[in-house]
């Protein structure tokens, strides 16, 4: 047991499973009926599997038997060899002696090698000279494959005998051979000339005659194979190895296509020219990769890839020919042919994408033809040349303008009858035109261009306005000229609304119509000049007349207003030729000023009341008039919501009051309703009721410095804009007391 505990352990766990077994299988008292049968298998079972075991047993013993048996063998013919080998190497050492003749032997025997190997090559060495003449020949006469194989077998010769050489260590007999073999690198060259010329001339002779291509790429590949087999060996190169002639016709063919084109003599850089140019190079281009992609190709091995090689040295050519032409000063048409050549023609069917090219074709992954940094350089330029360009036309259509505005009859109308010029129309178009054009290159140029546009519309808003300024001045000077100067200013507004409702069309999203502040601005400031210099012909012609306001004549009776409402009937009626919006603000700004220069008239201390039947009067024609001017522009279209004319009506109920003691209350809602009203203003109007003590002043006054007034935002200013004149204080002398 001790020996062998494997086998108690196998013992325990086989009598384990066999109880586990018995259990499971006995554990009712119907079972035990069959326990015969079951004893009688397990026996069967034990018996076949000890036979088993034996025949096992007895078939490994057998088998160690017989590798006793050929170990036993084995032995002996080992101990037979050990002494054979034994006796052999007694032989030997006794003939060691004689063995010292044979290294002489040996030696002669490679002396014999080496000038049997001589004597084979010395008909060929001897007809070097007069082979280099044949090859020369045949070269002359364009046999070049027979040429080449002259050149292969003499090339071969010397390498052999420089190999020889180099193995050996005689490397001072190599100058030796290499100048009797001299003739070879002449030959080599005038064959590689030959071939060069052939390769680039190959666009044509494969149309022509493909033989002498066919041949020339024969020979390259033959050189390529010889070049690869001795790189491979590795143990001596000869000189001129390795030749490398493919890489060479690679090169040569790229020289060839880059020098037909893109050497040429300096071209016009100006858009014809250049036109010209980008025209034949299309031309040229598609051609000639047409003719590599159905001739070439079959006259090269498929490992060139020679369509892929010529249309990548086109693409990079092109790269370097367009960089160097946007380094001369090109104009806005020549940028804009360039641009379009690059970013459209080049990728479209006409060229690149021709059907006669694709698929095999496809420039796609070779890049663009100008890097973007490039493009965004390039597109920066052309806007420059063409914000140089709008800017001319610009200056020329607004002296042009400035002109008209000079002649001696009225401006052109529409068909509604409103004042217009050409002037928008032309700025428009010209804006449009050069964003279409813009379009047909990128979004991003399309982009710049809007931008520009814009700028150069805003400036010229400025450029305009200042224009009118000057006419305005010289208007001023001689008020005849120009004759009809109102008729212009009104034709201004029309236009401006013009520009106005076109400029959203610039825009390159039709569905983002939104115009940029300053442009929005621009144009507002542009409507309010031409509005005030309107209004300042208005007041010109208001002014003698509000001169005689007030006046004890006034007071009594007068056509002074009436006058007025003939001049503003005079200039509503040229008012009435713009457009509605800015005729309205015509309307609305005229009433405006009537109104001002009214009650600045009133505040200049002309006149005071000298007694009740005086403000009885004053406030009469106050009525009178306020009532005629507020009819006049009802009747001209302007709401009494839209006057301010009130103030006036307003202003009479303060003259009008005659209880003192509700003076303060009545200023109180004077000023709560017109909030611009100072107190000079107010001390204005109580100096002009002529009835007002210092204490009722002081009272009123008081009251305003206790209910100061903030001005609403909508509220439209009227009094703020009115001057009162300065009270003149007199002049005393410090001798005794003031009076």
């Amino acid at each position: 047991d001790q020996e062998w505990p494997e086998a108690e352990k196998a013992e325990k766990l086989a009598r384990g499973a066999a109880l586990k077994w018995a259990s499971g299988v006995f554990y009712r008292p119907e079972k035990l009926e069959k326990l015969g049968q079951y004893r009688s298998r397990e026996t069967q079972r034990n018996r076949s599997i000890q036979s088993r075991l034996k025949t096992t047993v007895q078939s490994y013993l057998e088998g160690v038997s017989t590798g006793l048996e050929q170990l036993r063998s084995a032995a002996q013919e080992v101990q037979s060899v050990c002494q054979d080998l034994g006796a052999a190497r007694w032989a030997l050492l006794d003939d060691a002696d004689r063995f010292q003749g044979l290294q002489q032997m040996r030696a002669l025997m490679a002396d014999h090698v080496q000038l049997a190997s001589v004597v084979q090559v010395l008909p060929q060495l001897f007809s070097v000279h007069e082979v280099f003449s044949q090859t020369l020949q045949l070269l002359r006469g364009q046999h070049l494959l027979e040429a080449h194989v002259e050149l292969m077998m003499m090339e071969h010769l010397r390498d052999d005998i420089l190999s020889q050489l180099h193995l050996r260590g005689l490397s001072s007999a190599q100058a030796t051979v290499l100048s009797y073999f001299g003739g070879l690198q002449e030959l080599n060259e005038s064959l590689a000339k030959q071939l060069w010329d052939i390769v680039g001339s190959s666009l044509q002779l494969v149309r022509e005659d493909p033989v002498l291509f066919v041949t020339a790429v024969r020979i390259i590949e033959r050189e390529e194979k010889i070049d690869d087999s001795l790189l491979l060996e590795a143990t001596f190169l000869p000189p001129g190895r390795p030749k490398g002639w493919r890489q060479k016709f690679y090169h040569v063919l790229q020289e060839t296509i880059t020098g037909a084109h893109f050497h040429a003599t300096r071209m016009d850089p100006e858009g014809a020219g250049l036109a010209r140019h980008l025209a034949a190079l299309k031309k040229d281009i598609v051609s000639e990769l047409c003719v590599v992609k159905d001739l070439m190709v079959q006259c090269v091995p498929a490992h060139y890839n020679i369509l892929s090689v010529c249309t990548a040295t086109y693409h990079q050519a092109l790269t370097s020919h367009l960089q160097d032409i946007l380094r001369e000063d090109l104009d806005k048409q020549g940028l804009f042919l360039l641009l379009e050549w690059a970013l459209r023609v080049y990728h479209s069917p006409e060229m690149m994408g021709h059907p006669d090219l694709l698929p095999e074709v496809d420039v796609s992954a070779l890049g663009p033809l100008l890097s973007p940094e490039l493009v965004d350089q390039t597109e920066r330029k052309y806007v420059v040349k063409v914000k140089a360009s709008v800017l001319e036309w610009m200056q020329r259509t607004l002296d042009v303008e400035f002109k008209e505005w000079f002649r001696e009859e009225e401006p052109e109308t529409d068909h509604q009858g409103f004042f217009q010029s050409a002037l928008p129309v032309i700025v428009m178009q010209m804006l449009n035109e050069n964003i279409r054009v813009a379009s047909m290159i990128t979004d991003s140029l399309q982009q710049k261009v809007y931008n520009m546009a814009l700028e150069e519309l805003e400036a010229f808003l400025g450029r305009l306005q200042e224009a009118l300024v000057h006419c305005g001045k010289e208007h001023q000077k001689d008020r005849t000229v120009p004759k009809y100067y109102i008729s212009y200013l009104l034709a201004m507004l029309n236009n401006n609304l013009v520009l106005s409702s076109s400029v959203s069309s610039l825009h390159p999203d039709a569905t983002c119509r939104e115009v940029p502040t300053s442009l929005r601005t621009a144009l507002d400031r542009m409507q309010k000049k031409v509005c005030q210099l309107l209004l300042e012909e208005l007041l010109l012609d208001l002014q003698p007349l509000c001169l005689q306001l007030p006046s004890r004549k006034w007071l009594s009776g007068s056509h002074l207003v009436g006058s007025m409402c003939d001049v503003i009937e005079k200039y509503a009626k040229d008012f009435s030729r713009v457009r509605k919006p800015v005729h309205m603000l015509l309307l609305t700004e005229s009433e405006l000023l009537v109104t001002s220069q009214y009650l600045r008239a009133l505040m200049q201390k002309k006149l005071v009341c000298r007694s009740e039947e005086e403000r009885g009067q004053l406030c009469d024609r106050l009525l009178q008039d306020a009532t005629q001017l507020r009819e006049l522009f009802c009747g001209l279209g302007l709401e009494r919501s839209q006057q301010s004319l009130e103030a006036v009506f307003a202003l009479r109920e303060l003259i009008c009051l005659k209880d003192h003691s509700l003076l303060s209350l009545e200023v109180l809602g004077f000023i709560t309703k017109y909030p611009d009203v100072s107190d000079e203003h107010i001390s204005t109007l109580l100096d002009l009721r002529g009835d007002v003590s210092k204490e009722v002043r002081h009272t009123v006054l008081e009251m305003m410095s206790q209910h100061p007034q903030v001005l609403p935002e909508s509220y439209r200013p009227i009094f703020s804009t009115i001057l009162v004149p300065v009270t003149e204080v007199p002049f005393c002398l410090r001798m005794g007391k003031c009076a």
